[in-house]
Parts: structure tokens; C-alpha cells; sequence
């Protein structure tokens, strides 16, 4: 009777592990513990290849769609050219001066921008493209100042510090780092916007042309070089049927000639500083030229640019 007992328990345990070792498919197909869980996990493995392949479908679609693309790529189509610009900044003491009405020259040349800003002292020594943490590294590109001569609706003038900024795009935020007299770097924004064409030189010429024949002083900014010489301002113009031509004075007896557009133009004095008269095609805009100087051991060429100011302009008695 034990026996019988025996074989009945064995028997029943057998088919007690054969049910729990195996399911049913839903179809009558027994199948395996093992089988299911590795169908789990290719499930799983095939959502989450779904969800990569539809996070890379809409990275590509961003890509692709012309509208990011457009937004990206804002306002960096500008045709090379000069345009004045806004100019703003976050903060009140940061501004370009009161003479330039919040305005600053942009250049666009081979798709690089540009922008030229009079400030409203010299109270700011040097600005940094970037975060101000990033100026003070050593080896950090230090944007520095030029000397520029702004002029008032009074008619007085003053020498402030102006700066060329490269501009990454318009009309949104970028970082501008500035430096002080007191030697502490600050963190600002700027926003440059608005571009519009300068007048073409057609109409520079006519502005020219419609001066009245005589000798007048002007004021002139004068760019480039190393600082050690420079061209006195105010210099002098004479008006004749439209032709401009200035008389200017370097700071250096060293000139032994110019070139503007080309030409070359020699000294008109043999003592002295260096005197050049050379030609003024337009007002207001920065003109090329270049300075041959002796001083050194051979001559170099070295390239500057000269922007008359025409509200400056008075006639000489």
C-alpha cells in the first residue's frame, strides 16, 4: 500500500513541475519560461530601437526642415557692404556715446560682421568676445581701443575709446566681456540690430559736389598701425567744382609716401613731419590708405583708414 502511495506522489509532483515549467501561447502551444522572458526582452529591445529611430527621424527632420534651418542661419545673409546698426547693451553705464545715437558702423565682408563702436569715454581699456572668465586666461585675444573724435550737436568735439567688435549674428544676445580703469572684468550682453545700408557712393559724391568751393577744417578719425604715429586732426580740405583734397600732417617725419586707390602720393613739404594731399571721395565713412614709413630698418607699408567727419566741417577764414 505504501508503494502504491509512493508511485501516486511521484507521479503527481511530476506533473505539478511540467505545469509550472510551461504556459500556453494563447494558441494551444505550450511554450517555456525561458522562451517568454526572451521574447520580453525583444520586445523591450525592439521599443527602445523605436524610440531611437524616431528620436534620430525627428533630429533629422529638424535638420531638414527649412524653417530651423532659416532661424539658424538669421540675419547672416547680409550682402558684404557698410550699414549702421542698434547697438544696445544690459546695462545703463555700457553704452556707445550720446553723439552716435545708439548707433554703431557695421561691415560685412565675406560674410564675417563686424561692428565699430564709439564709446562714451575712455573709461573701458579693452573688451573680450566671450565670458569674463575667459578674458582673464592668459593668452586670451583682447579686443583693443581706438582713439575716435566724436561730435555734439553744439558743434564741440571729444576723443573717446571705440572698439571693433565681431558681431556672431544680429538681433539676438551675445556675450561682450568688458575691462575698466579699475582692472576688474565684467560679464554684459549686446544686442546689435537693424541693419541699413550706407548711402552708395553716388550720393556720397553728390553730398561732395553740393559743398560750396573753399578751404575748410575737419575733423578726421584716424585707425590702424601700430599707435606710434598718426595723423593730426583737424586737417585741412579744399573744396574745388566737387574734387576734395586734404592736406594732413603725420605725427612722423618718416612717410616717404601714400597710396589711396592705387595712386601714390608723395610729401608736399621736405622738412618736418611728413604732409601729404591726397584725394576725398566721401564724408563720414573710413577710407583706405596706406603709409610707407622709414623708421624702421627697411620700409614697410602699413595700411590705416581716415574717416572725415563733414559735420565738423567749418570754412576756413
Amino acid at each position: 500500500m505504501k508503494k502504491y502511495l509512493i508511485t501516486g506522489f511521484t507521479f503527481i509532483f511530476m506533473i505539478s513541475v511540467m505545469v509550472i515549467g510551461c504556459t500556453d501561447d494563447g494558441k494551444g502551444t505550450p511554450v517555456s519560461n525561458s522562451e517568454t522572458l526572451t521574447s520580453e526582452t525583444e520586445k523591450e529591445e525592439a521599443s527602445m530601437e523605436t524610440e531611437s529611430s524616431s528620436d534620430a527621424k525627428v533630429a533629422s527632420d529638424t535638420e531638414s526642415n527649412p524653417a530651423t534651418e532659416s532661424e539658424l542661419q538669421k540675419n547672416t545673409d547680409l550682402a558684404d557692404g557698410i550699414y549702421t546698426v542698434d547697438f544696445d547693451t544690459d546695462n545703463s553705464m555700457f553704452h556707445v556715446s550720446e553723439a552716435c545715437n545708439g548707433k554703431g558702423t557695421l561691415t560685412v565682408e565675406n560674410g564675417e560682421m563686424t561692428v565699430h563702436i564709439s564709446l562714451a569715454s575712455k573709461n573701458i581699456i579693452n573688451l573680450y568676445p566671450g565670458l569674463a572668465q575667459e578674458a582673464e586666461k592668459d593668452g586670451a585675444k583682447l579686443l583693443e581701443p581706438t582713439v575716435d573724435t566724436v561730435s555734439y550737436d553744439d558743434g564741440t568735439t571729444e576723443e573717446v575709446y571705440g572698439f571693433d567688435v565681431p558681431v556672431p549674428f544680429l538681433d539676438e544676445e551675445f556675450d561682450l566681456a568688458l575691462i575698466g580703469t579699475k582692472g576688474k572684468w565684467y560679464d554684459h550682453k549686446v544686442t546689435v540690430a537693424n541693419p541699413e545700408p550706407v548711402n552708395d557712393e553716388s550720393a556720397k559724391t553728390d553730398s561732395i559736389e553740393g559743398i560750396e568751393d573753399g578751404d575748410y577744417s575737419i575733423e578726421l578719425t584716424f585707425e590702424g598701425g601700430s599707435g606710434r604715429a598718426e595723423v593730426f586732426s583737424p586737417a585741412t580740405v579744399h573744396v574745388s567744382q566737387g574734387t576734395v583734397t586734404a592736406t594732413i600732417e603725420w605725427s612722423s617725419p618718416n612717410y616717404d609716401y601714400m597710396l589711396v586707390d592705387g595712386e601714390k602720393y608723395f610729401p608736399v613739404n621736405e622738412e618736418g613731419n611728413s604732409v601729404f594731399e591726397i584725394p576725398v571721395k566721401c564724408f563720414d565713412e573710413p577710407i583706405d590708405v596706406i603709409g610707407d614709413t622709414v623708421a624702421m630698418s627697411k620700409p614697410y607699408e602699413i595700411e590705416y583708414t581716415l574717416t572725415f567727419h563733414s559735420e565738423t566741417m567749418k570754412a576756413v577764414e
